[in-house]
């Protein structure tokens, strides 16, 4: 049994890839399981009862496939594998998803945890099925965290299985502390001498303003180098979206929003966890907007609803954006959302319940006018 580390780098999940890539096919048959690991599918083991119905559903659909006695009986042992696995709560990775691949005549046994899963979902193929790893990478992309306070700066980049801290920015000249002017004098009622205590705050605003803009440069630079999917900014207070207003124009739109945190104590840990969470409310957005996309692309030929055009629409190389909101036992939707990844086409799994209302099971974005 192969299990990567609660947290994978890149690295090795590229690795554990291009072993599970090489698999050819042969008589052995590999089990390859997507499983959300949410915390709406933690409670009261809602993974678990899902896990158990998507076992007992393959297995019935193995008898109507053409494998003989050893092929059968060793898929069997293999899905029994995998649910063991899940049986035991204490194995669960602290993550979003988990991948699990399984073929007891290959002796794998390989468990990746995700930071997302499209859908949760079992298959028996004669390779391991891969896709939805690839198409992860690719589509999260890399966000950055910028952590800011009066003094510093803190940068994360944060990309589908990684966490990596870049180089910190320190403010050049902020000054801090309270105002220690000269005593002021008393002529008459009017007190005199608060012209030091002003251009002292003026010159820790000027100071400031000037920190804010620094920082917004080097987003600027890293965002060049490597471009960005979307963008964070941190802080405690009024200093968390101060950098906002100095971006430059078109990273407005990579911004995913602002989350509270101290940038000096800021864990790597609890810097990705929030920009996960962010992204997902950003993936609640797509959905919408795909969804109101579908609603009006109908009456003009752009869009499909419903899962037999949609399927035929697919077949067709047609769709640019799947859309799924079906059953957890419906097999052609898993089907849909495998054939789609091999296309390259954009997959939305419907969470939202906005846009759960508009789509039939599947639904289709198309290149091209139906």
């Amino acid at each position: 049994m192969t299990a990567l580390p609660m947290s994978p780098s890149e690295n090795a999940v590229r690795a554990a890839v291009a072993r599970l890539s090489q698999t050819a096919p042969g008589a052995h048959q590999v089990v390859s399981c997507y499983l959300k690991l949410e915390p709406r599918d933690k409670t009261r083991g809602k993974y678990l009862i899902k896990m158990k119905n998507r076992v007992k559903q393959v297995a019935a659909e193995l008898e109507r496939r053409p494998l003989d006695r050893s092929q059968r009986e060793a898929v069997a042992a293999d899905l029994a594998r995998v649910q063991r696995y899940f049986e035991e709560p204490t194995r669960l990775p602290p993550a979003r998803g988990v991948a699990v691949f399984a073929a007891g005549a290959l002796d794998l046994f390989e468990v990746l945890p995700l930071p997302h899963v499209h859908r949760s979902r079992l298959g028996v193929a004669p390779v391991p099925l891969v896709r939805e790893l690839v198409a992860l990478e690719e589509e999260f992309g890399t966000i950055l965290v910028a952590a800011c306070d009066r003094t510093s700066a803190r940068f994360f980049e944060v990309t589908a299985y990684d966490v990596v801290e870049l180089p910190s920015l320190t403010a050049d000249a902020t000054r801090s502390g309270k105002f220690h002017g000269e005593r002021q004098a008393k002529r008459g009622n009017v007190l005199a001498g608060g012209f030091g205590e002003h251009n002292y705050h003026m010159r820790i605003r000027q100071e400031r303003q000037r920190h804010h803009a620094q920082v917004a440069d080097r987003i600027f630079q890293i965002h060049t180098q490597r471009p960005l999917a979307g963008l964070v900014v941190a802080g405690i207070g009024v200093d968390a979206a101060a950098v906002l207003p100095h971006l430059h124009s078109y990273l407005h739109d990579l911004v995913l929003g602002v989350v509270r945190l101290n940038p000096k104590h800021a864990s790597a840990a609890g810097v990705r966890e929030a920009a996960l969470a962010l992204r997902e409310e950003r993936e609640r957005a797509w959905e919408r907007a795909h969804a109101e996309a579908v609603r009006e692309g109908i009456a003009t030929g752009w869009a499909l609803n419903g899962v037999e055009p949609t399927l035929k629409a697919l077949q067709r190389g047609q769709v640019r954006t799947l859309l799924a909101d079906g059953p957890d036992d419906d097999r052609r939707i898993d089907d849909a959302l495998e054939d789609a990844l091999a296309q390259r086409v954009q997959v939305d799994v419907v969470y939202d319940e906005r846009a759960r209302r508009i789509v039939d099971g599947l639904a289709g974005l198309l290149r091209f006018r139906r």
